[in-house]
């Protein structure tokens, strides 16, 4: 039954309980939309290393990838920029308009990239207008997340608001799954050589029809009844972010719901949905199918505890869930992400330790092997060993050696030369590092595991943070107070970490080295956490 505005009329929308089909149709309207967008926005995240041959082929492999995941992060870097205008939008003229426009810039930017030229048909266009996309991408983003939660949230009864916008949390995992599947089905269907050649765009290109079916239900939707009540009593504010950002009170609780919630939240989120698939696609060799598979059997078998954790925190508190979840990640990254190596590519682990690879060398003669802007060349005796066992996939510490010594790399006892590949590819394959992991000796049970407990921390963090940040601020400017921590939070701690991580482990040679940046932000956000922010399960919202 639709919810009539004549019906709130009658009775004050913020006083009247939903009845159990209403509050359904409310929660599928809203958290079905908010999967579209996470769909469409995740889908170059999971298709970034073929994505990277397409548009960044002018540049080396690893500097196309790290573009990639570049251009995958400035999506993420302009939605805090999404969250202040579409969040003011929602504060002035409501919650529904504004996440219909939204979806509306998502979905058809999305589509665009469908039918993008590459960079052989059309050049230098092709990844500028792709990175234009991808920031359109991130500002329809920015205003999507704030308006949904916000919209369920004004409609749940007290003491149900941690169950009611759970759901809402487990779309950007659902969404997360739905671009794996929609992927492994046009790989299996398509055959990897055209998948990667053209099949890579139907993902794309299926956002159309998303985006009609989820604007059809929105339109469907009543404004939420605390904004409705609020604009009838005219207490609506005229300057959202005034009243958010430059009143010290608010602002205040913006930047404690920032570092002592959502960065931490972020960056658990992004290292337990995204960083694995990276660390086992791109250090560990798995086959991208079969990491895929992998990665969506642990998202299955994780999103219902979204709904556990976000009812529960209705019974204990919002608080300790998210931080409990904080203090595991930072606990546990460090041995889970071993185990995983030790059961996705045992070969890798038992040669490391049989054989290390150590490169002996000047460090002042070393670069980063980290090219953001394509134009580094990294032709001195360490650049081009360190480049070597990066395209290998090799894991190597690092030894000091004067200049006049020279560059050399150690495979176990065995000595190379900087510039001899030959001699150092067979060294490797002596010391029997895999060229890729060997589906048949990894352990997959086991794997699906681990990738499941850290699921299991993110549903930890995720499930009660939309109730806490709606119960943190008032109705008058809550879609701009709390979307702008948010997506701080999430679009650059967590957007980053990807980036980020990456480019630590290619300057260490430590496959774990990259886990130091969730852990201290994770440690830094218990700390902000445990000690400054509040409980809010018994605010009244109204």
């Amino acid at each position: 039954m639709r919810v009539s505005e004549s019906a709130y009329a009658v009775a004050p929308p913020a006083l009247r309980e939903l009845t159990p089909r209403e509050v359904r149709r409310v929660i599928f309207a809203s958290s079905l939309g908010t999967v579209f967008e996470w769909y469409d926005f995740y889908l170059y995240g999971s298709l970034a290393a073929i994505i990277s041959k397409q548009f960044f082929s002018a540049v080396n492999p690893t500097a196309a990838f790290i573009f990639a995941l570049l251009a995958f992060a400035a999506g993420f870097a302009v939605r805090p920029f999404g969250a202040l205008v579409f969040g003011r939008l929602g504060d002035l003229v409501g919650r529904k308009h504004t996440f219909l426009i939204t979806i509306v810039i998502m979905g058809i930017s999305t589509t665009l990239v469908g039918i993008l030229p590459s960079y052989a048909r059309i050049g230098f266009a092709a990844p500028v207008v792709l990175i234009l996309l991808r920031l359109l991408q991130g500002l329809a983003l920015g205003g999507e997340y704030g308006g949904a939660a916000t919209y369920i949230a004004e409609h749940a009864p007290h003491g149900k608001r941690g169950a009611y916008t759970s759901w809402i949390q487990t779309t950007a995992t659902i969404g997360l799954l739905l671009s794996l599947l929609v992927i492994l089905g046009c790989r299996i269907v398509l055959g990897t050589e055209a998948f990667e050649a053209w099949g890579w765009r139907i993902p794309f290109l299926l956002s159309a029809a998303l985006l009609a079916v989820s604007v059809w239900i929105r339109l469907t939707l009543n404004e939420s009844p605390l904004f409705q009540e609020m604009k009838r009593e005219g207490k609506m504010s005229k300057a959202p972010l005034t009243e958010s950002f430059a009143q010290w009170g608010n602002a205040r609780v913006v930047l404690l719901a920032l570092f002592g919630l959502t960065a931490g939240q972020a960056v658990v989120w992004y290292t337990g949905q995204f960083y694995t698939l990276f660390f086992l696609t791109q250090t560990l060799k798995v086959d991208a199918q079969l990491a895929n598979i992998l990665i969506a059997i642990s998202l299955v078998l994780g999103t219902p505890f979204f709904l556990v954790f976000g009812a529960l925190s209705d019974r204990i508190g919002r608080k300790p869930i998210i931080m409990t979840g904080l203090a595991l990640a930072a606990l546990t990254y460090f041995p889970i992400f071993r185990a995983i190596t030790h059961y996705a590519n045992p070969a890798l682990e038992a040669a490391q330790s049989a054989s290390p690879v150590v490169v002996v060398t000047d460090p002042a003669g070393c670069s980063v092997q980290f090219n953001p802007v394509g134009t580094a060349k990294f032709t001195s005796p360490c650049d081009i060993a360190k480049a070597a066992l990066v395209k290998r996939g090799v894991p190597y510490s690092n030894e000091v050696a004067s200049a006049a010594s020279g560059t050399e790399v150690r495979v176990g006892s065995t000595i190379v030369g900087h510039n001899d590949s030959a001699a150092l590819t067979t060294a490797l394959d002596a010391a029997e590092y895999p060229v890729k992991a060997d589906p048949s000796g990894m352990n997959k049970p086991m794997v699906v595991l681990l990738l499941w407990i850290l699921v299991l921390y993110v549903t930890l963090v995720y499930a009660p943070i939309a109730a806490m940040l709606v119960e943190l601020f008032p109705t008058r400017i809550r879609y701009t107070s709390m979307s702008l921590p948010y997506h701080i939070g999430n679009g650059w701690f967590g957007g980053f970490l990807p980036t980020t991580a990456f480019a630590i482990v290619a300057a260490t040679g430590n496959i774990y080295s990259g886990l130091w940046y969730p852990v201290v932000i994770s440690l830094a956000t218990l700390i902000v956490g445990l000690l400054f922010v509040k409980e809010t399960k018994d605010v009244d919202i109204r």
